[in-house]
């Protein structure tokens, strides 16, 4: 059982008095434009991924080596 309309709609308008309509409209576009921004940061990632030339072909391959270092001390 979720909410009805009415509790939505009664919900809605006292957010709109607490915010006003001004702030909720700010709030709106703000929201949309890093959705935009998000969206547009999401196509260029994959472009770039579709475009195998633009990778480089150098490998490294190394072996990691365990290095214990201790330190005399002189008193």
């Amino acid at each position: 059982m979720g909410p009805s309309w009415i509790q939505i709609l009664v919900l809605l308008l006292i957010v709109v008095i607490i915010f006003g309509t001004k702030r909720l409209r700010s709030l709106g576009s703000d929201l949309g434009a890093a959705i935009k921004g998000f969206k547009k940061a999401l196509n260029e990632d994959e472009g770039e991924d579709k475009n195998p030339s633009s990778v480089s072909g150098r490998v490294i391959d190394t072996d990691a080596k365990s290095v214990d270092k201790t330190t005399d001390q002189k008193d």
